[in-house]
């Protein structure tokens, strides 16, 4: 059978499909392609995934009417949805509040509905966000927490999606699960997350802007954990009980909540390059820290992260000077 998977030139999306696609499934790659960030980044991706005889690849918005829908209307193969397509970035919200709107909340409805109307998934696992814990104080977070205070509109419409899906799941009896990531970060990653700027600012030697003067810590997670938790959660859907929504949720993070400032001081050793901070104030949108209790994930899906990042840093550097030249 083939998984449809959204987002597929993405980071995370290209990472899973090579997982998948490593193990044998079939996957049909979905995504537009914009260019929120350098298109040539996207295309190297997927051209990657063009090797693989069981890849096929739909350039389509999720967000365009009955888009989704005809793809699994012509491929009754698909039997699972790794909907993985998002408009990341919380500043990027701040300006652009439009492409959240669309891609988040309209893009997130097309592809369950297409699901409903296709009748025939087994699962859909969708990306949500720790960013849905916004001004929560309690730490580590725990996926029972409440998620209503959401500090930046990238973080409400993740909660609104996970919202969404509860009640899909209830009404039409959609198997789905939602994962929450914790700052991602690995080979081919984004250039708007902070382990390319911080990398790239170093080789340029050019100033770092840290925020909230360096006082910050986030649970950084490297790529290959993040796949496993979510090709875990893909072979694990929820049993419908008759009772309650088949609808589950987890955290995907390290489980360690790092310095900023020590994740600069490894991004140093690995590049042999020193820092030039320029301390900030903190950022509208942004949270202090981040820590992810991942009891549930553990329990259920067996997910038990592996790469502190002592070991994570140095592997994105020495993807970064490779596809780079450097």
């Amino acid at each position: 059978m083939t998984v449809l998977l959204t987002g597929a030139a993405g980071f995370i999306g290209y990472n899973v499909a090579e997982a998948l696609l490593a193990r044998g499934e079939s996957v049909i790659g979905f995504d537009n392609v914009n260019d929120y960030y350098d298109v040539r980044l996207k295309e190297a991706r997927l051209a990657r995934l063009a090797r693989h005889k069981n890849f096929r690849f739909e350039r389509r918005d999720i967000a365009a009417p009955g888009a989704v829908a005809a793809v699994l209307a012509a491929d009754k193969s698909i039997d699972r949805v790794a909907h993985l397509a998002a408009q990341a970035g919380v500043r990027y919200s701040l300006t652009h509040p439009e492409a959240y709107i669309q891609t988040n909340l309209v893009g997130h409805f097309a592809v369950m509905e297409a699901c409903r109307q296709a009748g025939r998934i087994k699962h859909l696992v969708y990306a949500s966000s720790s960013s849905v814990y916004g001004g929560n104080v309690k730490l580590p977070f725990a996926i029972d927490d409440k998620v209503d205070q959401p500090v930046s509109l990238y973080a409400a419409t993740k909660a609104a999606d996970e919202l969404m899906t509860h009640c899909y799941s209830h009404l039409y009896r959609l198997p789905a699960t939602g994962l929450r990531f914790f700052t991602v970060y690995g080979p081919w990653g984004r250039p708007d997350m902070s382990a390319w700027i911080f990398t790239k600012a170093i080789f340029d030697g050019k100033p770092l802007s840290v925020f909230n003067h360096g006082d910050m810590k986030r649970d950084f997670t490297f790529i290959d954990d993040i796949v496993a938790g979510v090709v875990a959660s893909l072979d694990r859907p929820p049993q419908d009980d008759g009772k309650s929504a088949p609808h589950r949720r987890y955290n995907l993070g390290n489980h360690r909540s790092e310095k900023l400032l020590r994740f600069i001081e490894l991004i140093e050793r690995a590049t042999n390059h020193k820092a030039q901070l320029k301390l900030e104030p903190m950022q509208p949108g942004d949270v202090k820290e981040t820590y992810a209790d991942i009891e549930a994930a553990q329990r259920d899906l067996g997910f038990a992260p592996k790469t502190p990042i002592d070991e994570g840093i140095p592997r994105f550097v020495a993807w970064f000077r490779e596809y780079h030249g450097l």
